[in-house]
């Protein structure tokens, strides 16, 4: 049975949509509101499953037809999947009234409470609210990983396949790592979206790379700061000894922020907070 959790009042009802919507339904609506892009291709699936590697606890965001829900309940995984669509979750609360590795919950999964027992995320999440979840698994004390079919162009950039890395993930690498696990062509879902989607993985490590985390974080922000345009002129105008620390890192002096790896600046924080 489904479970009531910060149920928005979307409607379901089927009917026609005259004027400018060019007769779409208010269920093409709500998918449109919703970024809903079903995944129908079975190896996507398998894909997600081996990356996630899913035991225990598992809570699923945007578990939509149960297609990823079922495969996780298979691997051994006892799956909290939620679905804010309430058409959508009462369907799959139906197929799912026998199995006791499964617990539909009807609502919006960034306003649930993350459980105090270890446990892991696993999703093909909505385009639209990706970076919701995403902080909502980085603040959940217990959460081991978490497994997220993202847009490709959002898994590349945290994980820096470009050759470039983000703010959040330079602030989280001491305690989290950021994976990128493959490409899943658009054709892969219904209806097919405007780009390509890719596993990404981001793990707790089991011993922090830091344990100061607040002049971690603010030796980070300080760098990504932009005053100067580069590395170097950020940090030097809050620390000293700059110079020395990023000779001593093997970062040159006119080196662009995202362009310092995030074991650089763990480097950097042992050299200048000292």
């Amino acid at each position: 049975m489904a479970q009531d959790f910060a149920h928005r009042n979307y409607s379901h009802t089927q009917r026609k949509v005259t004027g400018k919507s060019g007769g779409r339904t208010a269920r093409d609506h709500a998918r449109r509101t919703l970024s809903q892009n079903f995944l129908v291709d079975r190896a996507a699936v398998d894909s997600i499953v081996a990356v996630a590697d899913p035991a225990g606890t598992v809570l699923e965001p945007g578990a939509g037809e149960g297609v990823l829900t079922h495969a996780l309940a298979r691997r051994g995984a006892q799956v909290t999947a939620y679905e804010i669509d309430p058409l959508l979750a009462a369907k799959l609360s139906a197929r799912t009234r026998s199995e006791d590795r499964i617990r539909i919950v009807r609502g919006d999964f960034t306003r649930a409470k993350a459980p105090r027992e270890p446990f892991a995320v696993v999703g093909n999440i909505p385009f639209s609210v990706t970076a919701e979840i995403v902080d909502w698994c980085l603040t959940a004390p217990a959460l081991t990983s978490a497994t997220l079919l993202t847009q490709r162009e959002y898994a590349r950039k945290r994980t820096g396949d470009y050759g470039r890395w983000s703010l959040l993930t330079a602030t989280t690498w001491p305690w989290f790592t950021w994976e990128l696990h493959g490409q899943v062509s658009r054709r892969s879902f219904r209806p097919v979206p405007s780009v390509d989607s890719a596993i990404l993985r981001i793990s707790r490590r089991s011993e922090p790379l830091v344990q100061q985390q607040s002049s971690y974080m603010e030796l980070v922000r300080t760098g990504y700061s932009g005053i100067g345009g580069t590395v170097r002129a950020s940090l030097r105008t809050r620390y000293r000894g700059v110079d020395e620390a990023l000779t001593a890192v093997g970062i040159e002096h006119d080196t662009v922020v995202a362009f310092v790896h995030p074991d650089q600046w763990v480097e950097l924080h042992s050299i200048l907070t000292r």
